[in-house]
């Protein structure tokens, strides 16, 4: 994104608000970061805060730019703990439709992906019914999986970012650990919580080893973070894509939307859908 293109779309959010008497912004008030961000100060009445964030998600999707309304409060917390989906937020892939793919099932796992994501059917029963397809899979093929498992863009410098930046950084998954816990390592995550496949004789049968990890789950982990580590939630940051994930979304004190499904997205106080996981970093006060 040009800063000549940031200009305009600064000009199209003054238009589009100049009907709205709550809402006001100047030219004055415009500030280019860099080429890809740049910050517009509005004054907003607290009773508008709701119509505001509307308006602004209406504007971004018409815009194709990335909008994120944040408070001179909120800016000014020192957030101390970001927490991250993995499947289609650290990587671009959902584990569990590759591994369906491996076992010749990938349509009919991937059908079943989409739609518990977009918040059609309940997780933990969507989860057991793809994991129970994979029954009698090799378990030589996890191996070939996480080799190849394509990070999102933004990923890496964002994760280095925060722990430059002092942060304690967190995997909550409802994937499974054997890449949860290859990502942690690979890119020195603090924690990692998800689900752990049940192998046997070389073979995946079909089930975890304990509780489902489900938007539930992750809230637990969340908190339980959180005072292990002696921050409060509004210091945390949590990071998303489906419908799982909008209850840590809610509890963290900065919840994101990132590349989401259209229920979260229009869910989610905040969301980040055209840059990479690296335009998080514009969002933290330092």
């Amino acid at each position: 994104m040009q800063p000549e293109v940031l200009e305009s779309n600064q000009l199209s959010i003054v238009k589009v608000c100049e009907s709205r008497a709550w809402l006001k912004a100047s030219a004055a008030g415009f500030i280019a970061i860099d080429q890809r961000c740049a910050v517009l100060e509005l004054a907003i009445s607290n009773s508008q805060i709701s119509d505001a964030r509307a308006l602004l998600k209406e504007l971004a999707q018409q815009l194709s730019v990335d909008l994120v309304l944040l408070s001179k409060a909120a800016l000014a917390i020192e957030h101390k703990l970001a927490v991250f989906d993995m499947d289609s937020t650290l990587i671009k892939i959902e584990v569990i439709d590759e591994l369906a793919k491996k076992a010749g099932i990938g349509e009919q796992v991937m059908a079943i992906t989409a739609a518990s994501m977009r918040g059609e059917l309940d997780f933990n029963q969507s989860f057991t019914e793809r994991l129970g397809l994979l029954k009698g899979l090799s378990d030589e093929v996890l191996d070939d999986i996480a080799a190849n498992l394509p990070m999102m863009e933004g990923m890496e410098t964002l994760i280095k970012g925060l722990q430059q930046r002092g942060f304690k950084t967190a995997i909550l998954s409802g994937g499974f650990s054997y890449f949860a816990d290859y990502l942690k390592e690979k890119y020195q995550f603090d924690y990692a919580f998800s689900n752990t496949l049940q192998v046997i004789d070389g073979k995946v049968t079909g089930a975890v080893i304990g509780e489902i990890v489900n938007g539930e789950r992750k809230v637990t982990y969340l908190k339980q973070i959180a005072e292990r580590e002696g921050f409060s939630l509004e210091q945390c940051i949590a990071v998303g894509d489906g419908a799982n994930d909008l209850p840590m979304l809610a509890t963290a004190g900065l919840g994101i939307a990132f590349h989401a499904k259209p229920l979260v997205k229009q869910q989610a106080t905040h969301s980040v859908s055209i840059l990479g996981l690296d335009a998080l970093l514009y969002l933290i006060q330092e």
